[in-house]
């Protein structure tokens, strides 16, 4: 049975153009004005666009299924516009081995959108042995990170850069310094002092993406950037590439729509790691997603079950909800054109992930079918309870944002129809 995305405005990197989109078989057959197929999707007033992919995704199977599955993150990420994430190897166990990979690889084979994996570089993400990360890579695996953590001496990293080099994989680093951000539970600045929180200093992040910097120019080995923060942080990333260092950066939403302020509450609903930063380090990752500093949004979703963000503020674990307000945050928050958007969303972490020929391109025939269809004008409130996810610790509820998806297509399947998920 063809499908037909019909009355849409076609956005992809090589433009926008009026067209409805025929599909078949799991891939586009045709694009162009007048189009018919079998089953219509009003695409009206919306935008059509290459599915997004989502860098940074926390489903936390195996081992800790009371906050999330693969499988519940999967519908999330479709809610939100994603056709692809990338899962975080911190669970229990770690994806540090092939065994774990293989056992995450199928059981994203349930979910509704693409599953890939990450691996971590250690063993165990203890940053003291490196992780086999050619067997890894052997099954598919094009990210490593021991996200949650970073790789803590420079010489075990140094060696990872240079393994990965040669696979023809990308680390990538959650940018932190323990000794510095030991014992801290949001930034280091006014409001930890006015609230006696413990505070992360700004250079905790900074000196590790400084250290990575130069590592990735003497080793010549990629690296990528995850959840930066800060201004420091941006200006050494944009000074790299500008002296034609291999590095690629990441934002997440709450980096650029929330400051740590929102800490005054002491819900812990608002704990992130790296934490919400003052107003001039918002601005400066909303100036390095507009200039072209940063590659990509990503929504390092993070869910936790209820009970664990009502403990006390040092003592909940960090993380939010990303994956079904990532567009709109980004819509209603940014002043960027809406090509600009897809694409932070889109194409560019689709060639971060390695996953350009499946996701991310371009709206013509005989391209895979991965596609989502949004109304970027459509106004809504985050409610909390109306969430796919298993957990509810969004830091939106009651925020009305602006865009909104209404289809998304994986592999030629409608899998949310009007906003409706298609079990």
């Amino acid at each position: 049975m063809s499908i037909v995305i019909k009355g849409g405005s076609v956005v992809d990197r090589t433009g926008e153009r009026a067209a409805d989109v025929v599909i078949d078989s799991g891939r586009i057959v045709a694009v162009g004005p007048d189009l018919g197929g079998d089953r219509v999707l009003d695409a009206s007033g919306c935008v059509v666009a290459p599915g997004f992919v989502d860098l940074h995704t926390h489903l936390r199977q195996p081992g800790y299924e009371e906050a999330e599955t693969i499988e519940t993150g999967g519908w999330a990420a479709v809610r939100g516009g994603f056709s692809a994430v990338v899962a975080m190897p911190n669970t229990d166990p770690p994806i540090d081995n092939a065994a774990v990979v293989r056992e995450v690889l199928l059981l994203g084979r349930r979910a509704p959108c693409d599953v890939y994996t990450s691996g971590a570089i250690t063993v165990g993400r203890g940053g003291t042995q490196l992780a086999p990360m050619a067997e890894m890579a052997a099954l598919g695996v094009r990210l490593f990170t021991d996200d949650g953590n970073g790789v803590q001496e420079a010489g075990l990293m140094r060696r990872a850069m240079e393994y990965a080099a040669g696979l023809g994989v990308m680390l990538a680093q959650h940018c932190e310094v323990d000794s510095l951000a030991a014992g801290g539970h949001m930034h280091e600045g006014r409001w930890s002092s006015c609230l006696g929180i413990p505070g992360i200093p700004a250079e905790a992040e900074e000196l590790m993406v400084m250290r990575d910097i130069a590592l990735s120019r003497l080793t010549g080995a990629p690296i990528h950037f995850q959840h930066l923060s800060t201004e420091g942080s941006l200006a050494m990333v944009r000074a790299a590439r500008r002296a034609g260092v291999a590095v690629t950066a990441e934002v997440a939403t709450h980096h650029f729509t929330l400051t740590d302020e929102a800490c005054a509450s002491y819900d812990p609903v608002f704990k992130v790691n790296p934490p919400l930063r003052p107003a001039e380090d918002m601005k400066a990752v909303r100036s390095g997603l507009a200039d072209g500093t940063v590659d990509a949004i990503a929504t390092d979703h993070a869910p936790h079950p209820g009970h664990t963000k009502e403990l006390p503020f040092d003592q909940a674990p960090p993380g939010m909800l990303g994956l079904e307000t990532a567009l709109a945050l980004a819509l209603t928050e940014l002043d960027l054109p809406v090509q600009e958007v897809v694409a932070l969303l889109s194409w560019r972490p689709a060639a971060i992930a390695g996953l350009e020929g499946v996701h991310g391109g371009p709206i013509v025939p005989n391209a895979p079918a991965n596609l989502c269809v949004f109304d970027p004008g459509e106004e809504w409130i985050v409610d909390p309870g109306n969430l796919a996810s298993r957990s509810r610790n969004t830091p939106y509820a009651g925020r009305r944002v602006r865009g909104r998806v209404r289809h998304t297509i994986v592999a030629g399947r409608p899998v949310l129809v009007d906003q409706e998920m298609q079990r």
